[in-house]
């Protein structure tokens, strides 16, 4: 029985030896961990990225391991008790090196200081315009965009779209840094689709009797012919009645476009050109778009205002137009806005 006892109490023993060594272990393990805080205020830039799905542990051990802060605990002790911790976001932040931790929980907290390419693409520009200002608004080369323009599975565009013109929807454009020319590329043509649904183009094209290809088509040379919004939809009443009567359109804009422009005169040799473009002469839409139409002229395009309208001209310096069926009316505005210099 003694020996019994004996050996109970050793293992007692041991058991309490290892329980006091774990303790003592981990109060060693978190003396190392609990290094004190950075003074601040920090000194060379450092970009960090959160990564999707990341706990605010994990973004102190990023944060130290990049010497953001000095240790995990001192920004544990910020964020833990802060419900705002919760809203963390993934993306890459510019921060500093050798901050205080409280510094830079509230950074992460701040929308600048993510670092993003902004890019704003407006309306009516063509789809080497648009790749242009991307290149400059990102550090993607021009090169790079040119090539993925040509992958038209990768960039996801609708299956009706039988060209890329027309389909990288205008709008501003936040481009995370680890982007690639496909990946914004892609991210244009979805915003194209998100419009597309929105507006119901599919459905809305086969009520005009038109496809929804010709609809992104007719909503470019909406988008190039008027800038003033509240004039689209009439804009788009004269190109379905020019169309439905055989009128060749006589949009400046798409005979530009087949000379690989998008602005200055057209002289008699322009005019001359036989381009697919050319639409004095030939009746007919061109065969694609000639720029990306907004959300306005698509749904210009998908709801021409009511009249007999044919012509239309510019009649003063804000870019208001004369619509009329009167021919001699159009030519009489047409004179007068020479003779004033309005164009």
């Amino acid at each position: 029985m003694a020996r019994l006892v004996a050996v109970l109490f050793v293992l007692a023993l041991l058991v309490a030896l290892v329980a006091g060594a774990l303790y003592g272990g981990q109060r060693v393990l978190a003396m190392f961990e609990s290094a004190p805080d950075y003074p601040g205020p920090g000194g060379e830039e450092v970009v960090v990225q959160i990564e999707p799905g990341q706990t605010a542990a994990d973004v102190a051990t990023t944060l130290r391991d990049e010497d953001v802060i000095a240790s995990r605990s001192a920004f544990l002790s910020v964020a833990n008790p802060d419900p705002r911790a919760a809203s963390l976001q993934p993306g890459f932040y510019r921060l500093l090196k050798q901050m205080r931790a409280a510094d830079a929980f509230e950074l992460l907290l701040d929308p600048a200081a993510r670092v993003l390419g902004r890019v704003t693409v407006p309306e009516g520009y063509t789809v080497e315009q648009t790749l242009e200002a991307l290149a400059a608004g990102t550090e993607i080369p021009l090169e790079d965009f040119q090539a993925a323009a040509q992958d038209s599975a990768a960039i996801g565009l609708p299956e009706y779209a039988e060209s890329l013109e027309g389909f990288l929807f205008p709008a501003t454009y936040d481009v995370q840094p680890d982007s690639t020319a496909v990946d914004v590329l892609r991210m244009m043509t979805d915003r194209f689709k998100q419009a597309a649904q929105t507006l119901d183009i599919e459905s809305r094209a086969a009520e005009l009797g038109v496809t929804p290809y010709e609809v992104v088509v007719i909503g470019s040379l909406i988008e190039r012919e008027s800038r003033l919004d509240e004039e689209l939809p009439k804009v788009s009443r004269v190109v379905y009645n020019r169309l439905e009567q055989g009128i060749p359109l006589g949009i400046d804009a798409a005979i530009l476009y087949g000379l690989g422009r998008t602005s200055g005169g057209l002289t008699a040799s322009d005019l001359a050109r036989d381009t697919p473009y050319e639409n004095r002469r030939q009746a007919g839409l061109p065969p694609t778009p000639i720029a990306s139409p907004g959300e306005a002229a698509l749904t210009a395009a998908l709801q021409p205002e009511d009249g007999d309208w044919l012509y239309y001209v510019l009649m003063d310096r804000d870019g208001r137009h004369l619509f009329t069926d009167d021919y001699q009316e159009f030519l009489d505005q047409k004179n007068t806005s020479l003779r004033e210099g309005i164009f």
